[in-house]
C-alpha cells in the first residue's frame, strides 16, 4: 500500500479533533430534550398565567380553555426547537440552510406572538397596572392643579374689581364736593358714579364668596388624590384596588370640572362689558344752564373714564380665561396583559426574560450547527476507514469473523445430489406393465 493511501499528519489531527467534538455533542444530546421538555413547560406555565388574567370568568370552562391554551403551546415550542436542533445542522447546502433558518426566525416570531407578551403579562402584569394607575394619578394631578390655578387666577379678579371701585368711590367723593363738575352736593354726576360703584362692590362682593368653595374643592381633591395613592402601593390583589382607583377617579373628575365652573372670569367679563354698556344716566338737575352744561360734560367724562375701566377689566378677565384649561382625564381600567404593552419601557427586564425562556433554544440551535460544520470540516476528505475509532475496527472485524464462520460452517446435507454414493442411493422398485385405464385405450 502507497502512503497515499494513508492520512496524513495535519488529517490524522483533524479525525481526531471531529470525534472529539462528536463525543461532546452525544453527551449533551442526552439531556436537550428534558432541556427543552423544562423550557416549555416553563413557557407553559407563565402562559397559563397571563391567559388567565385575561378570562373574565373563573369557571371551569375558562381552567380547561387556558391550560388547553398553555399545553399547546408547549407542545408547539417542544416541537419547533426539536425540528430545529435535528434538521438546521444535518443539512449542507446554503439553500437549505438558509430556508431553516427563515422558517426558524418565521417560528420565533410565532412564539413571541403567541407566548412571549403573555409571559411577560404573567410576570411583570400586576406592576404594569399598578404603573397605569400611577399615570393616571399623575394626570389627574397635573388636571386639579391646573383647574385649581385657573380658579385662583379668577379669584384674584376681586383686586381689579375692587380697584376700579374704589376708583369710582374716590370720583364719587370729588363730586359731592363740587371739585368735578362744580356743583357740590349728591347731583347728578354723583348718583351715576355711585350707582357704579355699587354693581362694582355686588361683583366683588360674589367673587369673595368664591373663596371658600374654591378652597374646599381644592382640598377635597387632594384627598382623593391621596386615597389613589395609596391603591396604587398598596399591597394585595391589583382587580380590586383597580376598581376602587376607579370609584375615585370618577369622584376625583367631578371636583375637577366643579372647579372649572367655579372660575369668576367669565363673570367678570360680562360685568365689564355690562358696566359701560347700562348705563342709567340720572336726570340733570343743576339750577341753571351753566351748571346742567357743566354736570353734561362731566358725565361725558366719566363715561369715558368708565369705559376705559372696563376695557382693562375686561381684558384682566380675557387673560384668565386663555389659561391652559386641564385637559378632560378619565381613567379606563386595562388587563395586565395590555398593561405590559402599554408600558412595556418600563418593563424591559421582565419582557427580556420572558422572550428568552421562549427564545433560548435558538441559542442551541446555533451552537450544534457550528459544531456540526466544524466537524465536518476537520474530517475534510478523509476516508470513512480513515476516521474509525480503535473501538469501530474491532467491532468490524468481530462482525466480519463471524460472517466468514456462518459460511465455512455450512451441512453437508446440502452438497449436491451428484456427488452422493450409489450406495446410499435408495433402490429402485420394479416396473409393472399399464392398464387399459391408464393408457386410456381399450382393453384389447
Amino acid at each position: 500500500m502507497s502512503d497515499d493511501s494513508h492520512p496524513s499528519r495535519q488529517e490524522a489531527h483533524g479525525i481526531r479533533h471531529a470525534r472529539e467534538l462528536e463525543g461532546h455533542l452525544s453527551w449533551l444530546d442526552s439531556f436537550t430534550g428534558a432541556a427543552l421538555g423544562v423550557l416549555a413547560v416553563a413557557s407553559g406555565i407563565y402562559t397559563y398565567l397571563g391567559v388567565s388574567s385575561l378570562l373574565d370568568d373563573n369557571g371551569a370552562l375558562s381552567f380547561f380553555a387556558a391550560m388547553s391554551y398553555s399545553v399547546a403551546v408547549s407542545v408547539g415550542i417542544f416541537v419547533f426547537w426539536s425540528y430545529l436542533m435535528r434538521l438546521l445542522p444535518a443539512v449542507r447546502t446554503m439553500a437549505a440552510r438558509v430556508g431553516l433558518f427563515f422558517a426558524m426566525l418565521l417560528g420565533s416570531l410565532a412564539i413571541i406572538a403567541m407566548s412571549s407578551w403573555l409571559n411577560a403579562a404573567a410576570l411583570a402584569g400586576a406592576a404594569a397596572v399598578e404603573q397605569h394607575m400611577a399615570t393616571t394619578v399623575q394626570t389627574y394631578q397635573r388636571s386639579l392643579e391646573q383647574a385649581n390655578a385657573a380658579a385662583v387666577s379668577a379669584q384674584g379678579l376681586e383686586r381689579d374689581v375692587a380697584r376700579v371701585r374704589q376708583s369710582f368711590e374716590d370720583l364719587s367723593e370729588q363730586e359731592a364736593t363740587g371739585q368735578l363738575s362744580g356743583f357740590a352736593g349728591e347731583g347728578a354726576v354723583f348718583r351715576l358714579l355711585q350707582q357704579k360703584s355699587d354693581e362694582l362692590s355686588a361683583l366683588e362682593e360674589q367673587i369673595e364668596s368664591y373663596d371658600p368653595l374654591v378652597a374646599q374643592e381644592f382640598e377635597r381633591g387632594n384627598a382623593i388624590l391621596s386615597r389613589m395613592r395609596a391603591l396604587t402601593v398598596e399591597p394585595g390583589p391589583v382587580e380590586p384596588r383597580s376598581v376602587t382607583f376607579s370609584e375615585e377617579a370618577v369622584q376625583l373628575a367631578n371636583v375637577i370640572t366643579r372647579l372649572r365652573q367655579l372660575s369668576v372670569a367669565p363673570l367678570v367679563r360680562r360685568a365689564a362689558n355690562d358696566l359701560s354698556a347700562s348705563v342709567v344716566l340720572p336726570e340733570l338737575d343743576g339750577s341753571d344752564a351753566e351748571t346742567r352744561e357743566g354736570q353734561s360734560a362731566t358725565i361725558d367724562s366719566v363715561l369715558t373714564v368708565l369705559g376705559q375701566r372696563a376695557e382693562t377689566l375686561r381684558q384682566a378677565a380675557e387673560a384668565v380665561i386663555a389659561m391652559p384649561q386641564p385637559p378632560d382625564t378619565t381613567y379606563t381600567p386595562i388587563s395586565t396583559a395590555d398593561a405590559v404593552i402599554l408600558y412595556a419601557g418600563n418593563f424591559v427586564p421582565s419582557w427580556a426574560g420572558a422572550i428568552s425562556i421562549d427564545l433560548l433554544p435558538a441559542v442551541l440551535v446555533l451552537i450544534v450547527a457550528i459544531t456540526q460544520s466544524a466537524i465536518r470540516t476537520a474530517r475534510g476528505p478523509a476516508d470513512t476507514a480513515d476516521s474509525m475509532s480503535l473501538a469501530e475496527l474491532r467491532s468490524a472485524v468481530r462482525v466480519l469473523r463471524e460472517v466468514e464462520g456462518m459460511d465455512r460452517a455450512a451441512p453437508a446435507t446440502e452438497r449436491p445430489a451428484a456427488e452422493t454414493p450409489a450406495s446410499d442411493r435408495p433402490a429402485e422398485e420394479p416396473r409393472r406393465p399399464l392398464s387399459a385405464v391408464e393408457t386410456n385405450r381399450p382393453a384389447e
